[in-house]
């Protein structure tokens, strides 16, 4: 990998979050991380992130308003979702990744999604 693209990790489960973060620092990535939506912005912010991969269920700002906020706010960052909530036969605004999942698949869909060969 050539450039080295920076991926932001919403997710409020501690363990996943850190096995999500160091299998992609360990495979390139430069990777920041918020257990929520509110400490997900902080990082907006302050960094030129490329892809967002966050949770759909948190306590604090997720949901359909963190949906919201990333169609309204973040419309040129592309978005991955992971969740063990949400259904797979309903219709949703980005690309869900179902819970458990293997980390060499979520690497499969952020290559895809940052056209990565």
């Amino acid at each position: 990998m050539d450039e080295k693209y920076s991926i932001l990790i919403i997710e409020d489960e501690d363990s996943l979050r850190l096995n999500i973060k160091n299998f992609l620092t360990n495979t390139g990535f430069e990777v920041h991380v918020a257990s929520e939506g509110l400490g997900a912005i902080h990082k907006l912010i302050d960094f030129k992130i490329d892809l967002i991969i966050s949770d759909y269920r948190m306590d604090i700002f997720g949901g359909n308003y963190w949906v919201k906020f990333l169609k309204k706010f973040c419309s040129d960052t592309k978005v991955l979702f992971i969740s063990g909530f949400l259904n797979p036969n309903e219709e949703f605004p980005y690309t869900v990744i179902y819970k458990p999942f293997d980390l060499d698949d979520l690497l499969k869909h952020i290559k895809t999604v940052l056209n990565i060969s």
